[in-house]
């Protein structure tokens, strides 16, 4: 996929998931007060870093490879899955933050980026054949008209 492809479910599924975060943040700190806005703003940032990063490590798995979309799509997305269950096992009994807060916030940062990400690529006009230019003939090896 080429990297203004790739901006574009970024950039749809990351505001979206901020500003969730944002709400998230304010009634977590009127409800439970600062631990609660910690553990929000906490889970709210984890969601975003490991979300976009894994895009971004998608776009770099696939730019010289399309074919490998999907495998490359599964890998990155399993990786993000466990590593947000590994950073739940490791503050499982933290008092830093409220738990309960952290945990609802990180599922549903996780679950509006997924939805959101969806939505923007089903939504963007990616091309899925090439057709050939008048250059790009000029410059293919192989039988020419």
């Amino acid at each position: 996929m080429p990297s203004h492809d790739a901006r574009i479910p970024l950039r749809g599924a990351a505001i979206p998931t901020a500003v969730a975060g944002v709400v998230a943040v304010a009634l977590s700190t009127a409800l439970v007060g600062s631990k609660g806005l910690i553990g929000a703003l906490f889970a709210t940032l984890l969601v975003l870093g490991f979300f976009a990063f894994g895009q971004v490590a998608l776009d770099r798995l696939t730019r010289n490879n399309p074919q490998m979309m999907m495998t490359a799509g599964l890998l990155v997305y399993t990786t993000q899955i466990l590593l947000v269950g590994v950073v739940l096992a490791v503050f499982k009994h933290t008092t830093l933050f409220d738990t309960k807060v952290f945990g609802f916030t990180l599922l549903g940062c996780a679950l509006i980026w997924t939805g959101f990400q969806v939505r923007s690529a089903m939504k963007a006009k990616i091309y899925y054949v090439q057709t050939d230019s008048s250059d790009d003939k000029d410059s293919k090896p192989g039988r020419q008209p």
